[in-house]
């Protein structure tokens, strides 16, 4: 699992040790597994928020892991042109290679470490796909697709997008040494991640050494959530099990605590972990398809301005054919 690393962690800055005399760490509310299923033309994905409700994910809406999987020579596969309105999708990429293109000039590759952040707003078109060179080679393709609302006074923005790459994450450890941490969006011990969000959040992959503890400081207005991306280990002062494909969601409290068990198997030797957290918006959600309004009357609208091809229209130099 390339994403971002480093030779040494022990050359980072280090997240300090947790005042245990104050505050509390968060308890673990649910542990949930998230089904397989296909998306786009076809690629595996597993369902990461299946079974939690809006209110408890909120500012968040939806999560896809994609892979991880190894492609044989002619089996990548991506989505066609599709739209967006009234919400954020980030496209974090932990193996392979992808190619992003939109409707308002956006887009590039994306490899190991790098993510995309595409402000859908008012509306957008856009593609993933993978590059023809690693369609007729095949590859290892892993990565996380992840949806962020918009509150409704920022719904109707223009359309922008954020090319991160992974030299540009804030890496951090443990004081200990045997936690890497990879802040993507919101700050940790005062280290700022590069994504730029409307909703205050925080997006840290973590990866936990064998038999070490993650124990970091949480904004106590945010919620938490840990998506087990690869090994085993366990969550919480309760060490509620944790394993691939599963997500814990904590309850209130000043930090979250995640233990790796103190042998892995399968393919990755370290528990690897997505930390998620965001203020919560508290409005009404409406989520169907590519769009997420307040108002079913808003999803409508949506969709008929798509229909009327008021969402953008798809450049002629596309890295795939429009097929509506």
């Amino acid at each position: 699992m390339p994403a971002m690393t480093v030779p040494d962690v022990t050359v980072l800055p280090r997240v300090p040790e947790p005042d245990r005399a104050v505050g509390r760490v968060r308890p673990v509310r649910s542990v949930t597994t998230a089904p397989s299923g296909l998306e786009g033309e076809g690629f595996p994905v597993r369902r990461a928020f299946a079974g939690v409700a809006l209110a408890d994910l909120d500012p968040f809406v939806h999560m896809d892991q994609m892979g991880e999987v190894d492609y044989a020579p002619g089996e990548p596969k991506g989505t066609p042109w599709h739209p967006h309105r009234g919400f954020e999708t980030v496209t974090y990429l932990i193996d392979g290679v992808f190619e992003h293109q939109d409707s308002n000039g956006g887009g590039g590759r994306i490899t190991d470490g790098d993510t995309q952040w595409m402000t859908a707003g008012a509306g957008i078109l856009h593609i993933e796909a993978p590059p023809e060179e690693l369609v007729v080679s095949g590859g290892l393709f892993h990565g996380i697709q992840l949806w962020v609302n918009l509150p409704a006074a920022n719904k109707a923005n223009a359309p922008r997008y954020q090319d991160i790459r992974g030299a540009e994450e804030a890496l951090l450890t443990s004081p200990d040494g045997g936690v890497l941490l990879r802040v993507i969006a919101g700050e940790v011990a005062g280290h700022r991640g590069p994504g730029s969000t409307f909703t205050p959040m925080a997006m840290i992959h973590a990866t936990v050494q064998p038999g070490a503890r993650l124990e970091l400081p949480w904004d106590p207005s945010f919620n938490a959530l840990a998506y087990v991306l690869a090994g085993r280990g366990a969550v919480g002062e309760e060490r509620r099990p944790v394993a691939m494909g599963q997500l814990a969601l904590f309850g209130p409290g000043d930090r979250i605590q995640v233990d790796a068990s103190a042998s892995q198997d399968g393919r990755s030797q370290t528990l690897e972990v997505l930390l998620l957290g965001g203020r919560p918006i508290g409005e009404p959600v409406v989520h169907y398809g590519p769009f997420v309004m307040n108002t079913r009357e808003e999803i409508a609208q949506a969709m008929a301005d798509y229909q009327a091809g008021r969402l953008g229209t798809v450049p002629a130099a596309s890295v795939v054919a429009h097929r509506p």
